[in-house]
């Protein structure tokens, strides 16, 4: 119950006036049952717009990080995941993938929605990067169909490092539901998970019209860090 009051009372009708989110493609979003949702990550903003924008619930498993912040910031964002039933989910060590899986899949046994970023991580400069298989083995396993998804606008109000989003127009848009029945049982086979993973960013970016990396989006940005350092070493004393 929460959970409706804070969307429908507290953040649809604030996001709404403020960004006045154009959306396309809702009809594609399952009226019942279980689905995934999967989209492109331009923004912390993405957290709140589509959410916000569904008559359904929808569960995202999210970065444990957003559970754990601290200060005033750190605080209103936790407890916002929190509230909306969030799943925290730890990206660090091996077994981090095998256990957002099992999360995911618990949330699409019980019919709901899952949202999913492919990706792994925002995008640090607008560009749709390779999409990590987890999204297809859960589709495969849990035999649901994907929703694709694009954010349109949301990295220019609010890109990486911008604290207070600027007030701008957006667009979501959601994309016909694809089906990957053809690959039951074959969610171990890496063949079949990363063909089904392409086909989902290839439908992302057909909505979103952004220029696609292939290259994991994590693998750029350790990169970038390892260059910076490089070019701006401490000082040592």
């Amino acid at each position: 119950m929460f959970y409706y009051v804070l969307k429908f009372v507290l953040f649809a009708p604030v996001l709404r006036v403020l960004f006045r989110p154009r959306i396309e493609g809702i009809e594609h979003i399952p009226a019942d049952g279980a689905a995934i949702i999967a989209g492109n990550h331009l923004s912390f903003s993405d957290h709140f717009l589509m959410p916000a924008m569904l008559k359904r619930r929808i569960t995202f498993l999210a970065k444990a990080e957003y559970f754990t912040g601290r200060g005033p910031k750190g605080r209103l964002t936790a407890f916002f995941f929190r509230a909306v039933g969030q799943i925290p989910v730890d990206r660090s060590g091996k077994e981090a993938g095998k256990a957002a899986i099992r999360e995911g899949l618990g949330v699409l046994d019980k019919g709901e929605l899952l949202g999913i970023y492919p990706e792994g991580t925002r995008s640090h400069d607008g560009r749709l990067y390779k999409g990590k298989v987890g999204v297809a083995v859960m589709a495969i396993t849990a035999g649901v169909p994907v929703v694709p998804c694009a954010m349109v606008g949301t990295f220019e109000i609010q890109p990486p490092g911008q604290k207070v989003p600027h007030i701008k127009p957006v667009t979501i848009r959601f994309g016909t539901p694809l089906d990957f029945t053809r690959f039951a049982g074959m969610e171990n086979e890496k063949a079949a998970i990363r063909a089904v993973t392409d086909e989902i960013m290839y439908e992302i970016l057909a909505l979103s019209g952004q220029e696609y990396v292939d290259r994991y989006a994590s693998d750029v940005k350790a990169e970038s860090k390892a260059d910076q350092a490089k070019k701006f070493p401490r000082l040592r004393r």
